[in-house]
């Protein structure tokens, strides 16, 4: 029984290929705009806010909610309203996912990103992470043992997402360097926006939160010697998973470094867990300006919160 469960499991090969959305984009390189709304999220696979309660209520032998597909999907409906209805943030017109579950179980074998878009009517992205198969996790820091992992053999991955209204091009996978959890690859995903005759590159980048603040800061120069690559307006985005200040503090020193800017305050709150808050996702531009930005709260789809700016083209 063990040998045909493992033969149903596709090869990392093939979880590692690039998947692009076939819904046309709303508006074409024709379209004349000054501002863009971007924003990022981790959603946690549409699953609902509560990681430590839930890590807990497992350990007990509960694993909530009961009917998990109908939880995820409704999840992903409710996400899709907020990034539409103009209410806890403005209509976006670019979105960057995070931990974005494909056929897992515990995201119910929901397609998070492609439902979402789907609803959203945007094209969009996805890049699988490529778990390594039969590859069992190892004990953690205690703080990041709550999330619930994808089973040994369980067909689906996770991954990133990027959704859009504008065409994408020049779509580029990143691996980054994730010595320190060989179960849970980190990657980014990197595409150029077509807006009219101006041309952004986004990259959005999932940071591993096991790694001390070196760890962290060299993958996140992985991500940096990529964007140098392409002249021009530069967006680094993403959960960076900076789970302390001193973390927050040397990842901003970085990308100040190397051209970048933020106009979120250092301290801003975007992750929640039984009481405690702390500041996991950023947005950084290199030649355009935010005209203003913004956390959506409240919003219970994920143990995130969404993080925006508008960007003006100039």
């Amino acid at each position: 029984m063990a040998t045909n469960e493992q033969i149903r499991i596709p090869p990392l090969i093939r979880s590692s290929e690039v998947e692009f959305g076939h819904l046309q984009p709303r508006e074409d390189h024709k379209t004349s705009r000054s501002t863009l709304i971007i924003a990022s999220y981790n959603i946690r696979y549409a699953v609902g806010q509560f990681l430590i309660s839930s890590g807990l209520l497992r350990k007990a032998g509960f694993n909530p909610p009961s009917n998990r597909s109908k939880a995820v999907g409704e999840h992903i409906r409710i996400a899709a309203r907020a990034f539409s209805d103009s209410l806890l943030l403005p209509a976006v017109d670019i979105l960057a996912l995070q931990e974005a579950d494909k056929g897992t179980a515990r995201a119910g074998g929901h397609h998070v990103a492609k439902e979402l878009a789907a609803q959203l009517q945007m094209s969009w992205l996805h890049v699988p992470a490529g778990i390594p198969r039969g590859h069992k996790p190892k004990p953690r820091q205690w703080w990041l043992d709550f999330e619930e992992q994808i089973g040994l053999l369980d067909s689906g991955d996770t991954g990133v997402a990027l959704m859009s209204r504008f065409p994408m091009e020049d779509v580029t996978r990143i691996d980054l360097p994730w010595d320190e959890c060989p179960w849970r690859p980190r990657l980014s995903l990197g595409a150029t926006i077509k807006v009219g005759s101006r041309s952004v590159r986004l990259f959005n980048s999932h940071i591993d939160p096991h790694s001390e603040a070196g760890g962290q800061i060299k993958q996140l120069e992985v991500v940096l010697d990529h964007a140098e690559k392409h002249p021009g307006p530069t967006i680094l985005l993403g959960d960076f998973n900076t789970l302390s200040r001193h973390k927050c503090i040397e990842t901003r020193r970085l990308m100040e470094s190397r051209g970048y800017t933020t106009p979120f305050p250092t301290g801003t709150l975007t992750w929640r867990g039984a009481g405690i808050r702390l500041h996991a996702d950023w947005i950084f531009v290199r030649e355009v300006k935010v005209v203003r930005c913004g956390v959506a709260r409240p919003l219970d789809v994920s143990d995130h919160w969404p993080i925006w700016a508008e960007i003006d083209l100039g």
